[in-house]
């Protein structure tokens, strides 16, 4: 972190732009001419990074939209409604991106298209609506649901371009800063414990990595040294364990294995953060606390 830097200060680093937010520097890159066929490819290419986080059996076509909205209007059962309520924001994404299609088909042929438009005004309508039933999603991990996800397609179909990349640096800012908090926690309650002693470089070197995918897009020609060297620290870090360490009591032994559950969980809860490059604020509040306990636990042993 530094002092006194304003908060979307650019600088070039090490011959790379970088923007300031929440005390770090992310990378940018280029924003795309604002056109109708730059907005179709970014809102699919988001719809498609949505359905990847969220859970199973969202992913319904825009055109059983009608079938979709049926079902949830007449479910009274209230577990029930809310997943049919996610498959009808699934079916909205799509329909929205059915238009879009549509539109920029269109537009190559020569047909100008306005604002106003009554494709775009019904393109507009549907993400607006599924962006409201966001709310009933959860994140695959069945934790939480990540609002953020489902707002980024309306954001990028109602704000310029250069706008939306903005305010995706902003989050990936509070992004980073969560992979931080939940590794601070890792490396507090488990290095002081003689089963993880030494584990703490792991942690920072996970960390890092994490750090590095979450700013990086997939198109990026250095995805695949990042993609590998977050994958091996993960690796590292949850195979850092010192058997020897381990007791003869049972209860010591059963105290080991928490921890090696607890350390998968958070090494999971950064994973699913950095793939989905967006905080996770109630996943991140409860593991810090059930480590804070963890360390309660094995003090209490050790006194």
């Amino acid at each position: 972190m530094e002092d006194n830097v304003p908060e979307g200060t650019k600088r070039l680093i090490d011959g790379r732009e970088r923007v300031y937010y929440s005390g770090y520097w992310v990378k940018t890159y280029e924003v795309p001419e604002d056109t109708l066929q730059a907005k179709r490819k970014l809102i699919g290419a988001l719809t498609r990074r949505l359905f990847n986080h969220v859970e199973h059996g969202l992913n319904i076509p825009g055109s059983r939209l009608n079938e979709a909205r049926k079902s949830y209007e007449e479910e009274s059962d209230t577990d029930r409604r809310r997943v049919k309520g996610a498959m009808l924001a699934g079916a909205l994404f799509n329909r929205a991106a059915d238009i879009f299609t549509k539109l920029v088909e269109l537009q190559s042929v020569g047909i100008e298209i306005q604002s106003d438009n009554a494709l775009m005004r019904e393109c507009g309508r549907c993400l607006q609506e599924a962006l409201g039933l966001g709310r009933l999603v959860l994140h695959r991990s069945g934790e939480e649901g990540i609002d953020e996800l489902w707002g980024e397609p309306f954001k990028a179909f109602s704000i310029p371009l250069e706008d939306f990349y903005e305010s995706r640096y902003v989050k990936i800012g509070l992004t980073l800063r969560d992979i931080d908090r939940v590794a601070e926690a890792i490396a507090a309650t488990f290095e002081p414990i003689a089963n993880f002693s030494g584990i703490e470089k792991h942690v920072r070197a996970f960390a890092k990595a994490a750090k590095t995918k979450t700013e990086t897009l997939r198109t990026d020609p250095e995805i695949f040294d990042i993609w590998t060297s977050f994958v091996t620290a993960a690796e590292r870090m949850c195979g850092h364990f010192n058997a020897a360490a381990v007791p003869d009591n049972i209860d010591e032994q059963h105290l080991a294995a928490d921890g090696r559950l607890l350390l998968q969980q958070g090494r999971d809860l950064v994973s699913y953060i950095t793939r989905a490059r967006t905080p996770m604020p109630k996943s991140t509040t409860d593991y810090i606390e059930r480590c804070k306990a963890y360390a309660e636990r094995c003090a209490s042993r050790q006194g």
